[in-house]
């Protein structure tokens, strides 16, 4: 049987059908794993009832619950009825099962010692004011379909989530490829969602530096959307890895990006907003983070920037999000605790920053022009003429201060050719 573009719908089968030995073909796979696949496509991803069904019962059985027509969620149970009247579950998990191994991935499920252990706080995620099913749905992914060599687990354990507008203006763009860049420089895997914009320039940025970075997608591994980063998916799981909740073929439906934000925020170590308009599901990624209790953090833009409403409305919102400038910040965030510190932003250091009090009065009294003696400096700087002395003595020495026959004066500026570099004076 060939899947349909989207695995939804398909000739009407028996929909309490089972195999009697095993489900025919499915690539080989344990009805532990196909139990899961065909729990994904009875259900969206994140459904709450399924997972605690699943939890309860284990895959295998909580699929043969649902068949039997016991869910006790009336939408749950609808959802069922309306998919299982157009296919049968076990043969939808048995085709995807093949096609998966044809397109080259692989299925990665919670019994396999390479899933990121950080999912499973989604268990827990409740997110205030869930009106909306997306919002309430957010329960940890049943499995998932994976194209790259790199282990799951591995690629994801320091790991940061670099998200945020798809219009993204040229300062956004800009400062999501930096910190793709310093964060893969650094060790530390860059995940995003693949879409235009910053999450394509946190995905290059990383790939750039020749890092490791993630794509996590709202549609099936074999499926490039936007179909103009098809070469840059290529490129992803090639060097980095693709990764997605959804069955090979699967469409990007409108709600699934949304469910699947939930996993970009979950499976990294932070979150770091770069732009956001006021409505965006880049501010969605990181209002989960900061319900899992996460690093959220924030770049800011313009005030003047419609792209970076979002992102300012967050930081004014929510008190727990963290304004960050740059990599140091981020590092600091995520980071071990004590080892990467952001050093204190500074201006340029000059020399009499390190002046004591009363020497630097002395240098403050000092003419701009001209030159006064001793005794006149220590009257302007209010000052004992014998600790003036000391003072200027010591400025001298800095060379802040030059002595003349009647008095003291600044040093003349350095003047230095046209087009000769800066730099201490010859003799």
């Amino acid at each position: 049987m060939t899947p349909p573009t989207d695995p939804v719908a398909g000739p009407a089968t028996d929909p309490a059908a089972e195999p009697p030995s095993g489900v025919p073909g499915g690539a080989g796979m344990d009805e532990i794993r196909l139990a899961r696949i065909a729990l994904t496509w009875l259900a969206e991803p994140g459904n709450r009832a399924v997972s605690l069904l699943v939890a309860r019962l284990g895959p295998v059985d909580a699929l043969r619950h649902l068949l039997a027509g016991e869910a006790s969620d009336p939408k749950l149970r609808a959802a069922v009825v309306s998919r299982t009247a157009a296919d049968d579950p076990w043969e939808i998990a048995a085709d995807a099962a093949e096609r998966t191994e044809r397109i080259g991935a692989r299925l990665v499920t919670p019994e396999d010692e390479d899933w990121p252990p950080r999912l499973r706080d989604l268990s827990r995620l409740a997110l205030a004011s869930a009106a909306r099913r997306v919002d309430q749905e957010t329960a940890p992914p049943l499995c998932f379909w994976v194209r790259g060599a790199w282990p799951l687990a591995e690629a994801l354990q320091r790991s940061v989530a670099v998200v945020g507008s798809r219009a993204a203006t040229p300062y956004g763009l800009h400062v999501a490829t930096e910190i793709g860049f310093g964060l893969a420089e650094r060790g530390w895997t860059v995940v995003s969602g693949g879409a235009y914009g910053i999450d394509a320039a946190a995905h290059r940025g990383a790939l750039n530096a020749g890092g490791l970075t993630v794509a996590v997608l709202a549609c099936g591994v074999d499926r490039p959307y936007p179909v103009g980063h098809t070469a840059l998916f290529d490129r992803i799981a090639e060097d980095g890895l693709l990764i997605s909740e959804w069955l090979p073929g699967a469409e990007p439906l409108r709600p699934r990006f949304l469910i699947r934000n939930r996993v970009i925020a979950a499976a990294t170590s932070g979150t770091v907003l770069v732009e956001a308009a006021a409505r965006s599901g880049a501010t969605q990624t990181l209002h989960r983070a900061l319900a899992l209790k996460r690093p959220a953090m924030v770049v800011p833009g313009p005030v003047t920037s419609a792209m970076s409403v979002g992102a300012h409305e967050t930081l004014r919102e929510y008190p727990e999000a963290r304004l960050v400038t740059g990599l140091p910040h981020i590092l600091e965030e995520v980071g071990r605790i004590g080892a990467d510190l952001a050093p204190p932003a500074r201006g340029p250091q000059r020399p009499h920053d390190a002046l004591d009090d009363e020497s630097a009065l002395v240098l403050e009294s000092v003419p701009r022009r001209g030159s006064l003696g001793p005794d006149a400096l220590a009257a302007r700087s209010g000052l004992a003429l014998r600790t003036a002395l000391r003072k200027l003595s010591m400025l001298e020495q800095l060379g802040l201060v030059v002595r003349r026959d009647n008095g003291y004066a600044l040093p003349p500026a350095r003047v230095r050719p046209r087009g000769q570099p800066p730099g201490p004076p010859s003799g």
